[in-house]
């Protein structure tokens, strides 16, 4: 099992300590779709704002609510059960009529609006979500503000939070009993699960060490780097070395660690080294990824959290908003602030 606290830090490990999530009013999450629906079609989209209920149980009481099959409801990621969550879902109803919404009664959720769209909304189908935390018993507030004021410059590491890698590691424990035969898992959610796991655990390997060796901001010969608010990535090669340089150090380009999976890593040269080595001791979940087919990609190694403020509600407490791109998680940004107890964590993809 990955150890987070073994994870390097960007601004080093934080000196002071305090708690997330007291309540769950204390983390809220706006799902941004990047986009509005469309006004019509055969699908509706349902914006939700729940407490205290998981994404999936959501969505099967929606379907029930709608007498649509499960299957039919579908959403664009998870949120957490244990905050104050706005998503979308989207249910498939060609050729019927809206349910009556108002009807809609389940304990902890509220609808905010409907409205119909053309296309399914799948996983992955938003652009970000905005979060506003409440951090309370803060030990050393004005460092936490100090760390803020740099994130806000330099953003903070782009890790996969422990939510990731299910509760007490399980699913990285399982992705190793598979790897080594041990054990095939059955259901396929849980194989996505563990393969997921598994890339992500070797991100964040590469990742902290690119940090500790300090050249997140220095490209190697060989490097795939990514256009800063892009997915897209191309290697860095010798003829064009030199000019790479001060667009890496800008942040304008993005060094990238891998999500490994059948086919190369996406590096060459010396980068490619230095990830092969940094994931030696990885050969049974790499054959793992290849084995089960999963499409190999790449991910930036920093993230820079946008629209961040704060404020001091006193000398202990600080609410703290941003916004970040899917697939980033609010924790990373604790992280950074002060340390943390390893059940503060959010689910957000």
């Amino acid at each position: 099992m990955i150890d987070m606290s073994r994870l390097t830090w960007l601004l080093g490990e934080p000196v002071a300590t305090g708690q997330l999530k007291a309540n769950p009013e204390d983390f809220i999450v706006e799902e941004d779709l990047g986009f509005e629906p469309d006004g019509e079609g055969e699908h509706l989209l349902v914006r939700i704002r729940k407490n205290g209920c998981n994404t999936q149980f959501v969505a099967e009481q929606l379907a029930r609510f709608a007498k649509v099959h499960p299957r039919d409801v579908s959403y664009a990621g998870l949120k957490d059960r244990h905050a104050v969550t706005e998503q979308w879902f989207c249910l498939h109803l060609p050729g019927k009529a809206d349910p009556d919404l108002s009807q809609f009664d389940l304990e902890g959720c509220e609808v905010v609006r409907a409205s119909r769209h053309r296309k399914k909304m799948r996983i992955g189908t938003l652009k970000g979500n905005a979060f506003t935390l409440v951090l309370r018993q803060i030990s050393d507030i004005a460092n936490v503000e100090a760390r803020l004021e740099k994130i806000t410059q330099q953003g903070v590491p782009n890790y996969f939070g422990t939510q990731r890698f299910g509760r007490g590691g399980n699913n990285l424990v399982q992705a190793k009993r598979w790897a080594t035969n041990e054990a095939r898992p059955k259901e396929r959610a849980k194989r996505s699960f563990y393969l997921s796991a598994s890339r992500s655990a070797m991100f964040n390997i590469v990742a902290s060490q690119r940090l500790a060796e300090g050249t997140v901001r220095q490209p190697m010969l060989g490097d795939a780097l990514q256009l800063s608010g892009r997915g897209s990535w191309f290697v860095a090669k010798a003829e064009e070395f030199e000019s790479l340089q001060p667009r890496v150090e800008s942040g304008e380009l993005l060094v990238t660690a891998p999500l490994p999976g059948d086919g190369p890593l996406g590096t060459l040269e010396d980068a490619e080294a230095f990830e092969q080595t940094c994931l030696s001791d990885q050969m049974d979940l790499l054959s793992l990824l290849k084995r089960e087919r999963v499409e190999p990609a790449r991910r930036a190694i920093m993230l820079q959290p946008l629209q961040m403020q704060w404020q001091r509600w006193d000398d202990v407490t600080l609410e703290l908003k941003f916004w970040l791109p899917a697939g980033s998680y609010a924790t990373s940004v604790v992280r950074e602030l002060m340390n943390l107890d390893e059940a503060d964590a959010d689910i957000t993809e």
